[in-house]
Order: structure tokens, then sequence, then C-alpha cells
């Protein structure tokens, strides 16, 4: 992800985090199965997914910690 999207997640209620973490974890499964049966066109792709899911879970983190400091 790109500073600027990462700037419009950190606008987005949890809720919406959480639903594109899900969708992030199913196209990551989606990918490790095309890898699996030979079909993966983009081998990279799979690390890209897996850094998008840690950003937007360590975006979840901050969040959650803003609202126990509050």
């Amino acid at each position: 992800m790109r500073a600027n999207d990462l700037k419009e997640l950190k606008q987005n209620s949890s809720q919406d985090l959480i639903v594109k973490v899900n969708d992030l974890k199913a196209e990551l499964f989606n990918l490790r199965f095309q890898l699996a049966t030979g079909q993966l066109e983009n081998p990279v792709r799979i690390k890209q997914v897996k850094k998008s899911i840690a950003q937007v879970k360590t975006i979840l983190r901050e969040k959650e910690l803003q609202a126990l400091d509050q």
C-alpha cells in the first residue's frame, strides 16, 4: 500500500478495517491456492498481501490503544 492509502485507512472505522483484513485474508487464501495448483502468475503478490494485512492490523491496534487512553 502507498502512503496515501494508509492515510485513508487511518480515517476508516474499526469495523471497516476488520472487513478489509478479512478481504485481504481471503485474497491471500486464493493466492496460496493458485500457487499450489501452479496457476499463480505473480508470486510477489503474496508478499504484498501479507504486508497489507500487517499494516491494517497495525492501524487497528493503534485505534485500540487510542481508545484505551481516552
